[in-house]
């Protein structure tokens, strides 16, 4: 006799919904403890399953030519909001605990996806050994002589790439094929990189523009690192200058590297080390800004000094920069930074967004190894 497999009802899919949510969920949190309290597997987790990840979903998704995350986020609110929708209409004609029921079981699904997918793509990598740990000198405390002579060093590095930029095009301004070029850049200058420090050898996909960047600028953002699909996304709209070390910072998330300090001096390392005139600008435009917004804090006259010194060229990218960003200045910017201090602090970043700028206690410490005439005998005078 032939017999006919039963679907399952309705409130059986609602019931395993929640379980599989609840297992997602619960499966994050233990991701999340033993990265937090068992010594050694963030590291583990960061040099062989996170790897493998940035492959396989980075890799897919890095064929797609537009940024996945951004339009996913897209269709995922319109799709919510149409299901939510649907469904209290069809309760308003018939039985509305029903179809809460169904939107609640769906929803806490998809959270408790979210919620794993955030854990697996970042959320370890916060508790693995930090990049400094790998190179050879130690950041540590500075004087204002110290951080006054590497100023001086990054404005002249900065002043001679602005010069060459000027002599070999005429102009500081990328051209539309140049700012083309970016994002593939962005990769070979992260892949160069890693040929240097194989703790950042990795299969980075290209980094891709946000599409509708102004979602950006409006929470003070340059760029931002896509944990749900493995990409790095930066903002378009920003001064071009930004974008070469912007997308470098993103890239170097998906090496595994999370501490925003870090990442930071990761894409300086990057740009400064390129064969791009541009990219080396960019680095060199990003170290000296960070520096001399230390420097201001102990020496205002002195960094006023440096800053007032550079070429006209150098601060006109600078003064539109500063044009760009003020145009997004209020509530919303506040509240996202805000959030984003809470973010940060939430995973171990005891600076919160402060952390951004202690990038140039690692710029010192290079510096200070590498040329160690210079700043170190400076900083005794």
């Amino acid at each position: 006799m032939e017999t006919k497999e039963m679907k399952p009802n309705g409130r059986i899919q609602k019931r395993n919904r929640w379980k599989a949510g609840a297992g997602l969920l619960t499966g994050a949190l233990l991701l999340q403890l033993l990265a937090r309290f068992m010594p050694g597997f963030g590291q583990w987790y960061a040099v062989t399953v996170y790897p493998v990840l940035v492959w396989a979903v980075g890799g897919v998704f890095g064929f797609v030519p537009f940024s996945v995350a951004e339009f996913g986020l897209y269709l995922l609110t319109a799709g919510s909001l149409w299901y939510s929708m649907f469904h209290i209409k069809k309760g308003l004609a018939g039985n509305m605990k029903k179809e809460l029921c169904q939107i609640s079981s769906k929803a806490f699904c998809l959270i408790s996806f979210l919620a794993f997918s955030y854990t697996a793509g970042c959320g370890i990598n916060y508790y693995r050994q930090p990049f400094s740990s790998y190179l050879d000198f130690d950041a540590g405390n500075f004087s204002p002589e110290e951080l006054e002579a590497l100023c001086r060093l990054l404005k002249e590095r900065l002043e001679e790439t602005a010069w060459e930029l000027l002599e070999e095009r005429g102009t500081l301004d990328p051209d539309i094929q140049m700012q083309r070029e970016f994002p593939k850049q962005a990769r070979a200058d992260m892949k160069k990189l890693g040929e240097s420090y194989p703790q950042l050898a990795a299969a980075y996909p290209v980094p891709k523009p946000v599409f509708v960047s102004e979602i950006l600028s409006v929470q003070s953002l340059s760029g931002v690192y896509a944990p749900f699909t493995i990409e790095a996304n930066y903002n378009r709209h920003m001064e071009a200058y930004n974008i070469p070390h912007t997308a470098c910072h993103e890239l170097s998330h998906l090496s595994g590297f999370m501490r925003e300090e870090e990442a930071n001096f990761i894409g300086y390392l990057a740009c400064v080390g390129s064969d791009s005139l541009y990219s080396r600008y960019s680095g060199y435009a990003a170290g000296f800004i960070y520096a001399n917004n230390a420097l201001f804090r102990y020496k205002p006259e002195q960094a006023s000094s440096f800053y007032a010194g550079l070429p006209e060229e150098v601060l006109y990218d600078f003064r539109a920069n500063n044009a760009f960003w003020k145009r997004y200045e209020g509530r919303i910017a506040e509240a996202s930074v805000k959030i984003n201090d809470t973010y940060l602090k939430a995973n171990s970043q005891a600076e919160g967004v402060k952390s951004y700028g202690q990038v140039v206690d690692l710029l010192l410490a290079y510096y200070k190894e590498r040329e160690s005439c210079q700043i170190h005998e400076d900083g005794k005078k």
